[in-house]
């Protein structure tokens, strides 16, 4: 299994580093750097800095991805997600949040925020044709196998 090396660095002295929170997780928490706690309104989206820079490995991506915590809790969740840390990318991590619930929610500074997957990253060769060979499926998409279970009937 691989298990890629980060390297990391603060970006401010009081930057608090990802952690994994468990044994088995497979997500570092990523944590609010701010001089002042922000208010997201109900449909106000921000930009959340995490005052580190990361050097993820060629052939690895940082995936920025929702604490489902703040989403159940406070209906906080992350547009563009999963967000891509790209392996050559060393600017500061940040973090896009939207407010979905009805209340004003509060960020503050070491507010745990996101969390951050490494994973694998194949990048593909293409290849132009006239045309692609033929599937069942063809181009349906959208929902066009239905929302409900057989057993509910197609809808």
């Amino acid at each position: 299994m691989l298990n890629p090396c980060l390297s990391i660095c603060r970006l401010r002295p009081d930057a608090i580093l990802p952690a994994y929170m468990t044994e088995h997780a497979a997500g570092m928490d990523l944590s609010a750097a701010l001089d002042d706690s922000l208010v997201l309104q109900p449909g106000e989206r921000l930009r959340v800095p995490t005052g580190i820079a990361l050097a993820i490995p060629p052939g690895f991506e940082g995936q920025v991805r929702p604490r489902s915590g703040l989403a159940f809790k406070q209906g906080i969740t992350l547009l563009n997600s999963p967000g891509t840390i790209d392996a050559d990318y060393r600017g500061e991590i940040c973090v896009l949040l939207i407010n979905h619930g009805a209340d004003p929610v509060t960020v503050a500074h070491g507010d745990r925020i996101a969390q951050l997957v490494i994973a694998p990253v194949v990048q593909a060769g293409l290849q132009l044709v006239e045309q692609l060979d033929t599937t069942s499926r063809g181009g349906g998409g959208f929902g066009h196998t239905g929302v409900r279970s057989a057993s509910q009937g197609e809808q």
